[in-house]
């Protein structure tokens, strides 16, 4: 068993995001995960080019061992070294990235992320969301990117059913009628706050909170009331809370 020298070249290489952009592929790691994809991918618009599986994998996973991909075998050695994760033993895809599209939000719940740059935070609040029933994520171009391997890793197969949105924060609020709450310190209690309609939930970035040419838009500045001596939550926390409380109340 051995991966062929041109796939594990392609899997080093789109550890970089460079390259990931570059050739629009990236990479899906672990059993979950990519168990995930091949049962779900294909309806949501993810094509598997190739996958490097282990003979335990492939035995469970493809047991008709019909493929519209390249397939080959690998050892779970080899998947450690070509992938970005230490205990990976089950299988490697790479997938082509399908095209951003634009889209008109229609009275249902958006999440909206200034600066977040955490991969491991985006990952979570694709989770989150996909949890709550969020079908997009409009994110900051600064905002960390969407297929870094972290970000897919996190996001425990979430990808695939929530859709990113890259764009100017500024332009997207100005052309949306939806009201805009944003999570901010020195906002309204989340939990004396009853929601009206759907809207776009703000986070903002990890240190500096939501970005100063931002805040004209919020309609709704609201904020979880800390009670111990924490300085902050972390961002994925955070937007769990403000899903909770705003969604929650909305069903």
């Amino acid at each position: 068993m051995a991966i062929s020298r041109k796939w594990f070249k392609l899997c080093r290489l789109l550890h970089q995001k460079k390259h990931r952009q570059a050739e629009q592929l990236f990479l899906v790691e672990g059993a979950k995960s990519v168990g995930e994809l091949l049962a779900h991918g294909a309806a949501n618009g993810f094509r598997v080019v190739a996958l490097l599986a282990t003979e335990a994998f492939i035995a469970t996973q493809l047991p008709t061992g019909k493929t519209h991909f390249l397939l080959e075998t690998a050892t779970a050695e080899e998947l450690e070294q070509a992938g970005t994760i230490e205990s990976n033993n089950a299988a490697i895809a790479i997938v082509q990235m399908p095209p951003q599209k634009p889209f008109t939000p229609n009275g249902e719940w958006l999440l909206a992320l200034s600066d977040i740059r955490d991969p491991g935070n985006l990952g979570t609040i694709i989770r989150i969301a996909d949890w709550y029933g969020i079908r997009h994520i409009v994110c900051s171009p600064t905002t960390a990117e969407w297929y870094n391997p972290k970000v897919i890793a996190a996001s425990m197969g979430s990808f695939l059913r929530v859709k990113p949105f890259y764009t100017d924060l500024r332009l997207f609020f100005s052309a949306c009628n939806l009201p805009v709450y944003g999570a901010l310190l020195n906002g309204s209690n989340i939990h004396q706050f009853q929601p009206t309609m759907p809207g776009i939930i703000l986070i903002g970035n990890e240190s500096h909170g939501i970005a100063n040419d931002l805040l004209p838009f919020v309609t709704h500045a609201l904020t979880i009331p800390r009670i111990g001596k924490a300085e902050s939550l972390n961002a994925g926390i955070a937007t769990a809370i403000f899903c909770d409380n705003l969604i929650g109340r909305t069903q």
